[in-house]
């Protein structure tokens, strides 16, 4: 398998499933449909792409350094084993990118995965 390929069970996030140009991140925020949770905004595109990809946007809001990190680690640990999973699995090709609002900083790991499964459920539950 080559390093830039999606893997369906590998550790690390991909480097092909990444979003993480500024361009294509603006361009999503234009032209994704925006899906709100508690803590989130999610962006959601078809992609380019033949596979689904992730991206994160953490703003600082007033936070340290090492509080944004682990909100960025976080949402990125849910997005490499459940979101991309969910939607490869379901032969759906879209760009998800997550903007951490600001009631993320507090909010566990838990209701992090939580709003994003159900998020990625109702993704899937309208593929064709």
């Amino acid at each position: 398998m080559d390093a830039d390929t999606p893997a369906a069970g590998g550790h690390a996030l991909p480097r092909a499933a990444r979003i993480t140009h500024p361009g294509e991140i603006r361009a999503l925020f234009r032209r994704g449909k925006r899906r709100k949770t508690r803590h989130l905004d999610a962006f959601v595109s078809a992609s380019p792409s033949a596979f689904p990809r992730w991206g994160v946007v953490v703003p600082k809001h007033k936070h340290d350094i090492v509080e944004r990190n682990l909100v960025k680690r976080r949402l990125r640990e849910v997005g490499r084993t459940v979101v991309l999973p969910a939607l490869r699995n379901s032969g759906l090709a879209l760009d998800v990118l997550v903007r951490a609002r600001p009631e993320a900083y507090a909010a566990a790991f838990d209701d992090l995965r939580g709003e994003l499964t159900e998020l990625v459920e109702a993704l899937c539950s309208r593929a064709p």
